[in-house]
Parts: C-alpha cells; structure tokens; sequence
C-alpha cells in the first residue's frame, strides 16, 4: 500500500492512472497538478496526492471544464458543486444552440433552401427568446397602432408569444422564420390595420356587443360550416343555402340589423377583408410554433366567403 512518502515519476502516474506522459507533463507544466520534488538528474517526482488530482483534472477536463476552472477548483477557490452548477448552465445553452442548428439544417434540407435563404432562416433562429419576443412585440405595436381594438385584444395577441421549444422540429422552425417574416412585412402590417379599423367601424356601427355572444356567434359557425365541409357540401350549390342563412340570420341578429341583400353583401365585405389580412395565417404559424392546434375558423370563414359569393350570384 501506498504511505504519504512514495514518490512517483511521470512514467509510473501514466502507467496507473491510464493517462499519457505527454498529458500529465502538460497538466504539470500548467501548474494543476504540480511536482512534490526531482531526481538529482532533474526528473520530476510526484505524491501521492497526485493521483487523486489527476483523477480529478481527468474528469473535469473530459466535462469540459477549462483548465483555469480546474486550477481554481484545486486551489479552493471555488467548489466541485459551483464549478458543475455553472458549466451546467453553459452545456444548457450550448445544447439549445445545437438543437436549433440541427432543426435549421433540416428545414433546409427539406425545402431545398438557397445559400442565401438558409443564411436568413439561421439568422432569425438564432434569435434569443428575448428577441423574438421584442419582434413581435414591435409587430404588435406597429400593425394596431392608432387603431382602437381594445386592451383585451391586444393583451390576447401577447398572451399567445410564440415560443419556440428548445428542442423545436423542422416544421416548428419553418413556421417560426415565415413569421418572422411575415411580421416584419409592411404589407401584411397594413392589411391587417385595414382589416381591425374595419372591425372596430363595425362594432362601432353595431354598438356594445356581447363578448358572450360573439363567441357563441363564431362557435355556429366553425360548427355549421364543418359539418357541411364533412358532408361533402360545396358552398356554391344549392345544398348550401340553409347554412347561409342560418348564419347570416345569426351575424344580422348581432350586429342589431336585419339579414337581406344589403346586410349580406355588407357582412361578405366584412369577411373578405379579414379574410385578405393574413390574419388567419399568423394564427396557423403561431399553432404550429406552440404546438396548439389548428385554427378551425380559418376554413369556416372561407367557406362561408365562397358560401355568401354564390349565393350573391344566383
């Protein structure tokens, strides 16, 4: 057994410990794990001690902790437990950053993307949650600026951030870059302010309206219009007309007027530039990002779109 006086050369610490001469010199020259004395022909000689320090600069260094790290753990400056907390913390962010590149490189190997598209596709994922947040933040601001939709409204469209996972699939990046995009567009900004001071001239035309109702209103419709879609009915035939005028019933009787050709083709104008807005369309982005999901009353509007134009036109 070894006693506190065994020394031992470069070549007997290799041989025990499994590591190489050349390592445990380098480690010695840094000062980590230094010599307890020398030959009088100059070699060094180590302690005892050292095999429990190589021991333990082996498995710091093969956890990736630098070597300045390492001397000051051995130096007490710090603990094994503070050391490990934060280079834990870095391997987390190194990590989401790996996923995100493996995500990125899928989604372009599936869409086939350019050299320059994949440059903007790595650019707008290797935004921080802070950063996309603030970008839709800015989108938020600008696209309803001036506009009263009301805090309840705009607090919704916060509450619903996108957030992109840390480990996010293909598609979850693809959705994430088009809304990027599409946020940052100046026509889909103002397509979608035309579209909420449209409303807002709506409700106002209206007077108060009851959330309640209003829900109630939209629940008819993904309801009717699904169940049409599922029967196999188009909007233009015949088979479709006791639908429209259920639901044209239903929207007149909310916004206090009464249903005819006037309202019809005032609640299809209506319709047609929400519809035109792309509003739908940042809901589907902002699904696929989260997880949720799909929207449903995207394809009840557009049925009802093509339901209100037939039935204008006969």
């Amino acid at each position: 057994m070894d006693d506190d006086t065994t020394l031992y050369s470069i070549g007997e610490l290799a041989r025990l410990t499994g590591l190489t001469v050349k390592t445990i010199r380098f480690w010695s020259d840094t000062g980590v794990v230094p010599p307890t004395d020398r030959t009088p022909a100059g070699y060094r000689l180590y302690g005892p001690d050292a095999l429990a320090r190589l021991g333990l600069v082996r498995t710091l260094r093969e956890l990736g902790v630098g070597l300045s790290a390492v001397q000051r753990v051995l130096g007490r400056e710090v603990s094994v437990a503070q050391i490990a907390a934060v280079h834990a913390d870095a391997l987390d962010r190194q990590i989401r950053t790996l996923r995100m590149h493996r995500a990125v490189l899928r989604a372009v190997a599936v869409r086939g993307s350019t050299p320059e598209e994949m440059e903007t596709m790595h650019k707008l994922a290797q935004l921080s949650e802070l950063e996309r947040r603030r970008l839709i933040d800015d989108f938020i601001d600008n696209a309803f600026e001036g506009v009263d939709v009301g805090p309840d409204f705009l607090a919704m469209l916060r509450d619903a951030m996108p957030m992109l996972p840390d480990d996010p699939t293909p598609e979850q990046v693809d959705a994430w870059i088009e809304l990027a995009g599409l946020v940052q567009d100046d026509g889909f900004r103002a397509a979608l302010r035309r579209a909420a001071a449209d409303q807002v001239r709506a409700r106002d035309e209206a007077g108060a309206l009851d959330p309640h109702a209003g829900w109630q209103l939209a629940e008819l419709v993904r309801v009717r219009t699904a169940a049409a879609r599922e029967a196999g009915t188009e909007p233009e035939s015949p088979a479709a007309r006791p639908v429209v005028d259920e639901l044209t019933r239903a929207y007149a009787e909310l916004a206090g007027r009464a249903d005819g050709p006037a309202f019809r083709a005032w609640l299809l104008e209506r319709l047609e530039i929400g519809d035109e807005s792309g509003y739908e369309r940042y809901w589907r982005l902002v699904s696929v990002i989260n997880g949720w999901p799909e929207p449903a009353m995207g394809p009840a509007v557009k049925w009802l779109i093509a339901a209100l134009r037939a039935y204008d036109a006969q």
